[in-house]
């Protein structure tokens, strides 16, 4: 599994809007700044984010973007689906169907079983995590982060082989 520069740029921007001091938000060429990212791809991760529902422009000429909603209401599941997606869909199969129009293993494909658990599996840690949990220090996001992981540790009788 990779994590695209789409979903990191774009989550620590949230981050960076969440912890702003100020109402008025921070401007594209602030957030590019911070971040070290070119004016252009900051443009387009704000475009996505506001298009998403999770960000909103404030007005004026010392203007620029705010949190839509409380931290504590945005999932990164949520997030991570409105950047780039997710790991696994029923589209997947349809796109990798070698030189066939139909997946060679379309009708009995344990592959796909795997993909779906994981994408289950990681949209049920993810859907656990808000974007406030990751506006702490690391010391303490890594804390909540591990609580919540331990929480979905198999008991050894519950291993699958």
């Amino acid at each position: 599994m990779k994590i695209s520069a789409q979903d990191e740029y774009g989550l620590r921007t949230l981050i960076r809007i969440a912890k702003a001091p100020s109402e008025e938000g921070l401007s594209i060429a602030q957030l590019s700044e911070l971040e070290g990212i070119s004016h252009s791809y900051m443009a387009k991760l704000t475009r996505h984010l506001r298009l998403a529902g999770f960000i909103e422009s404030t007005p004026g000429r010392r203007g620029g973007y705010v949190l839509s909603r409380p931290a504590r209401e945005i999932d990164i599941s949520a997030v991570l689906k409105a950047l780039d997606g997710t790991l696994f869909s029923a589209e997947f199969c349809q796109s990798h169907s070698g030189d066939f129009k139909v997946c060679a293993n379309s009708t009995n494909c344990s592959v796909r079983s795997l993909w779906r658990v994981v994408q289950q599996a990681v949209d049920s840690v993810l859907e656990q995590v808000t974007l406030h949990s990751l506006i702490h220090p690391e010391s303490e996001a890594d804390h909540i982060l591990q609580k919540l992981y331990d929480q979905y540790q198999p008991k050894s009788e519950e291993v699958v082989s």
